[in-house]
């Protein structure tokens, strides 16, 4: 099985964010929860349907991920452009979530 977490937007700003191994939404997939088999993706796939009903976020889903060199890289290019920020030069200074932000 693929290694799996779960991402979502924060409904209060839109920003991606991951669920951590305590419940906590968190803004970086390096601090993601990763799940390893079906028993683990169940759990993932109920504590997102809660805070979606609770309206912490939205856009839930499970991705597939693979962790080379210990770094955690989504498979499917949309989750790694929300994960690492746009895939050209945004603006300059911009370093979309891998970074502070310069003033440009």
């Amino acid at each position: 099985m693929v290694d799996k977490v779960l991402t979502a937007n924060r409904l209060g700003d839109g920003i991606s964010v991951w669920l951590d191994a305590s419940g906590n939404w968190v803004e970086s997939l390096q601090d993601a929860f990763v799940a390893r088999h079906a028993e683990a993706v169940a759990a993932l796939e109920g504590t997102g349907k809660r805070s979606f009903d609770e309206n912490k976020v939205v856009d839930v889903n499970v991705i597939d991920v693979e962790e080379v060199d210990g770094v955690l890289r989504p498979l499917r290019m949309r989750e790694r452009i929300r994960a690492e920020g746009p895939s050209i030069a945004y603006a300059p200074g911009y370093r979309g979530l891998s970074g502070p932000k310069v003033a440009a």
